[in-house]
């Protein structure tokens, strides 16, 4: 019945967001309408009807595919993502993650994971359980022996045993990517200690986040108590947000 209910929850989530997109009147006047349309423009689709279904995207030179899952909503696609990637993407020479040590939270399908991993970073792309076999999958399949480095693909449970899998002595991140991990859920404050956790005094945050319901609002409010906050991208046509953060200095 558990995964009845996610597959019921996962429909109408999904629902809720494609009416909520379409009651979005475009602005042919907002200032971000011709990035909104570049990033976009990222995302096409096969030609062929083909046994396997898949999406396809535009990154670091290659044709992504990536394969959504309808067991939960953290296994599909949001355009969160696609914002960081095509960010990462197009300032290569500021942001050069060549065998820069990385760690992704809420991987979800994976895109991130895999853009990184072909700009020649180390990745470790973490997920809760039910998401990690497709994870898994369309990662493997975009990344193999093209990467100067093999991404992991690894259980990520928020707020636990984070001293025991990434102790802070001998682990550092130079980067850590979120795209999409603030919405309605209960786990927040889990997700803020598992931000600081990871987090060294030179660790470099890149999260992309939708602007839905008040709980985006007053998590940014929270993580900037704790981290400098620098928009680098704002999106009113998508709702969405790129920041880049660093820890405060106690």
């Amino acid at each position: 019945m558990k995964n009845v209910h996610q597959c019921v929850f996962f429909f109408f989530f999904r629902f809720y967001l494609v009416y909520e997109d379409a009651q979005m009147e475009p602005d042919e006047n907002n200032e971000d309408a011709e990035l909104a349309a570049a990033i976009m423009k990222r995302h096409f689709r096969p030609s062929l009807i083909r046994t396997e279904a898949w999406e396809g995207y535009e990154f670091a030179d290659m044709e992504i595919k990536i394969t959504e899952s309808t067991d939960c909503y953290g296994a599909v696609l949001w355009p969160s993502a696609m914002v960081l990637c095509h960010f990462l993407d197009t300032h290569q020479e500021e942001y050069n993650l060549t065998d820069k040590n990385i760690i992704e939270l809420g991987a979800g399908t994976g895109l991130v994971t895999i853009v990184t991993s072909l700009l020649g970073a180390k990745v470790t792309s973490t997920d809760l359980p039910d998401v990690l076999s497709n994870l898994r999958h369309n990662v493997q399949r975009n990344t193999r022996e093209l990467c100067r480095h093999e991404p992991l693909v690894s259980e990520l449970s928020w707020g636990k045993q984070l001293e025991e899998r990434f102790p802070r002595d001998t682990c550092h991140f130079d980067y850590i990517m979120a795209a999409d991990v603030v919405y309605a859920h209960p786990y927040l404050q889990e997700l803020m200690e598992t931000f600081m956790h990871l987090s060294s005094d030179d660790t470099v945050i890149l999260w992309a986040m939708r602007f839905r319901l008040d709980p985006e609002n007053s998590f940014v409010d929270t993580f900037e108590k704790h981290f400098h906050l620098e928009e680098l991208y704002n999106l009113p046509s998508l709702r969405i947000k790129l920041y880049r953060a660093q820890k405060r200095r106690v």
